[in-house]
């Protein structure tokens, strides 16, 4: 059988950005205008950086960036991170294979080529894509130079912020997530995955249906039972969730050594779902019972201007149901819409939440007996953050909400048959937090985490009375 856990292929590029000595330096968020130049000053001086995803498939190292001293501007030099030691935070830096030269035999930040490799010295800061000893990638000062090893130079190093790597530079840009990057674990039997990349590749049983950028997860699943249902009444669960993810990224850098004014770390995209319920459905302890079906993880680079800056996706989907066992239903529900969610940063304002989705319901059918009520959702648990650390977590889930009294048919077509009363609502849930990692922009730290604000909204389906 073949597997659908797709393994992410970690670049064989390993790209680092170096600021010179003594800057801790913020940085800026802006949007670059359709005629922007990538690497090219920004209004009033500072540095306008594209964000783009990382170059794949180059056997060749991307080499490092650094700023000259006082600059705040980051720039390729031909180094890399050869190895890392998380527990005594040293490691080796290395020359990386000489590049080809470019065009009048010029380097410079703007042109994209790498600056002569010159040694690692006290001050530098480096952020590396994931390298040995670092998977999650590396964002680091170097704070002694140890000395010269047969693999490189070793150098001990501390923790650091964005803002010291980015300098008075400004860059604003969405990336797109690779679905075949994704990792995934089922979490139980009856779980498919499939996708479909940007330049057309697809894989799974699904693929060949899906829009370009997007993953798919089918599922198919038994749930808890009401102790009184006859066999016939058995619930379960069946549908997909489709998703085209993208992270977005925005620095506004201010004066070296400084927090930025304004920044944004988000995760945004469309969305779809389909599923249907069926049977008596119950939550056997009076709370709603939620089963995860899947985790999918990904840790896309991205590049801003020189800098890499490696950010960490991870997703779990689920199926929530909460019942009262009272209810048998044959129900189904198509969702599509958008959402996005994230934090935002701006001087005098601290970290603010954002949280917004616009979703819709398609025609439901269903069939509604007995007297109860019933809630279902296929939702996902989403995080996104920077080289290892949580910034945003998020909890999207659409549903479906039906009320029964005695015996009811419905249909969204309005007609409703025997005796009773029905009432049936689509909805969505949309809540999560931001976390204190958050301030690895160069932020002050976060006193406590910030709950996104709660999004919920909840449309009728169809209703219908005895007689109807």
């Amino acid at each position: 059988m073949r597997t659908f856990a797709q393994r992410l292929l970690l670049p064989g590029l390993t790209t680092l950005a170096l600021t010179t000595a003594g800057c801790a330096s913020p940085a800026h968020t802006g949007s670059a205008g359709p005629g922007a130049t990538p690497g090219a000053p920004a209004a009033g001086g500072s540095q306008q950086l594209e964000v783009a995803a990382a170059p794949q498939g180059s056997a060749d190292p991307t080499p490092l960036a650094r700023t000259a001293t006082g600059e705040g501007r980051p720039e390729k030099s031909a180094l890399r991170v050869a190895s890392y030691d998380k527990d005594s935070r040293r490691a080796v830096i290395a020359a990386a294979p000489a590049p080809k030269p470019s065009k009048g035999g010029q380097n410079s930040p703007s042109d994209g080529s790498p600056a002569p490799a010159k040694p690692v010295a006290v001050g530098d800061v480096i952020a590396s894509a994931p390298a040995p000893g670092a998977p999650d990638g590396l964002l680091a000062k170097v704070t002694e130079v140890v000395g010269k090893t047969d693999r490189g130079t070793e150098v001990k190093t501390a923790p650091t912020t964005l803002s010291a790597a980015l300098g008075e530079a400004k860059a604003d840009g969405k990336v797109k997530v690779d679905p075949s990057a994704m990792v995934v674990e089922p979490l139980m039997k009856g779980v498919t995955f499939s996708w479909a990349k940007g330049d057309g590749a697809r894989f799974g049983a699904e693929g060949g249906k899906l829009p370009l950028g997007s993953l798919r997860l089918d599922v198919n699943a038994a749930v808890d039972t009401a102790k009184d249902a006859p066999a016939s009444a058995g619930a379960s669960v069946s549908g997909f969730v489709q998703l085209a993810p993208q992270v977005e990224f925005s620095y506004t850098g201010t004066k070296i050594g400084s927090a930025p004014s304004a920044a944004f770390l988000g995760m945004s995209g469309d969305w779809s779902s389909q599923w249907s319920l069926k049977g008596r459905a119950a939550a056997s302890t009076g709370a709603p019972q939620r089963i995860p079906f899947a985790k999918l993880h990904s840790a896309p680079v991205i590049q801003v201007g020189p800098v890499p800056v490696v950010v960490d996706l991870d997703l779990t989907a689920y199926i929530q149901v909460e019942a009262d066992g009272q209810v048998t239903l044959d129900v189904r529900q198509d969702v599509e819409g958008d959402f996005r969610v994230g934090g935002s940063y701006a001087t005098g304002k601290g970290w603010t939440p954002v949280s917004t989705s616009a979703v819709h319901s398609t025609p439901v059918k269903a069939t509604v007996a007995a007297s109860g009520r019933v809630k279902a959702a296929l939702g996902a648990e989403a995080s996104v953050g920077l080289y290892g650390a949580v910034g945003v977590g998020a909890d999207f889930a659409p549903y479906l909400r039906g009320e029964a009294d005695v015996k009811a048919s419905a249909s969204t077509d309005g007609k409703a048959s025997a005796s009773g009363a029905w009432a049936l609502y689509g909805g969505i849930d949309l809540n999560g937090q931001l976390h204190l990692q958050l301030s690895l922009f160069g932020t002050p730290l976060l006193e406590r985490r910030i709950p996104l604000g709660a999004l919920h909204r909840e449309w009728p389906l169809a209703s219908g009375a005895a007689g109807h």
